[in-house]
């Protein structure tokens, strides 16, 4: 309608949902369809997921950067999973706002939401304020380079580290130097395969995550919690294009499926969130994202540092 997209799909999606459940309340008749579409279809778009992603890409960063890709994210989700708790979010929220900051935001949020059981208000609320501190990071982060006296190659790696989605990380990059744009791609692209682990982490820790008030994790039987069926389908389909066993014709449908899918169970989500409830807890939400951001951005700078980034 702009002439650019302002505002992601995935957000589209679920703010036009909650409209619709602001104006009108779905019946009984409605309800088979809606957690179908909010879990089910969900689950098979974090499968399809598993094809953009292969080894190729993960070996192509170099051990030393790839193990501090790790480390960056296994520092950062404690640190603003602690900083949500503090703030006073749900244990499951807190989990929702560390994970989208520091794997990739809204795929990160969705990817975790079935996993630790995290209700459609909780899912709803992280996405929507952390899509608005994602256009934030793209437009303030290139002010870094002169600030920091970073060279095209550290914007990259810290552009990769920080920002949420893929094409954002262009957004970012682009204006700067191409250089930094590969660099900042490549990161991001590792960044994401980081999900599959933390998921299965998450899957064991679920039925920790509640707190006053809070109802239990869904329980699932005991190879389900070591390895969801849709996380053994995404780590599946990331093998097959590591070993190029996918056919390269298939994979610009699969990558549409999959954002298709997640754009419905996004709407789905939607449908079933009382805005005046996410309201209720924005403030707090905001707070959390961007002070686990800051960690996130301050931890990227030292890996930089450490690794002596060029």
């Amino acid at each position: 309608m702009f002439g650019r997209a302002w505002l992601e799909t995935l957000v589209l999606a679920i703010l036009l949902g909650a409209a619709i459940r602001t104006a009108w309340r779905p019946g009984a008749r409605w309800k088979p369809g809606i957690d179908f579409s909010a879990k089910a279809l969900l689950e098979v778009a974090v499968v399809l997921l598993g094809a953009s992603l292969s080894a190729a890409t993960v070996l192509a960063v170099g051990a030393g950067l790839l193990l501090g890709i790790a480390a960056v994210v296994a520092v950062a989700i404690p640190v603003s999973y602690a900083i949500g708790r503090a703030l006073g979010l749900p244990a499951r929220m807190a989990v929702l706002v560390a994970c989208g900051n520091s794997i990739c935001g809204n795929s990160a949020i969705a990817a975790v939401a079935p996993v630790i059981g995290a209700e459609a208000r909780d899912v709803a609320a992280s996405i929507a304020f952390t899509a608005v501190l994602g256009v934030l990071v793209v437009l303030g982060l290139p002010l870094l380079v002169p600030l920091l006296g970073l060279s095209h190659g550290q914007y990259g790696v810290l552009a990769g580290l920080t920002v949420y989605a893929v094409p954002q990380v262009l957004a970012a990059t682009a204006p700067v130097a191409s250089l930094s744009a590969q660099v900042g791609t490549l990161v991001k692209l590792v960044r994401v395969l980081m999900l599959g682990p933390v998921v299965v982490a998450l899957s064991l820790l679920a039925p920790r995550l509640r707190g006053p008030g809070e109802g239990p994790a869904p329980a699932r039987p005991p190879l389900a919690k070591l390895l969801p069926w849709f996380i053994l389908g995404f780590l599946g389909l990331a093998a097959l294009r590591s070993l190029d066993w996918l056919p390269p014709a298939m994979l610009g449908p699969v990558a549409m499926a999959a954002s298709v899918l997640t754009i419905l169970s996004m709407a789905a989500l939607g449908l079933g969130v009382d805005v005046r409830t996410v309201a209720r807890s924005g403030g707090r939400v905001v707070a959390a994202g961007v002070a686990s951001l800051l960690v996130l951005g301050l931890v990227s700078l030292g890996l930089i540092r450490i690794l002596g980034v060029a």
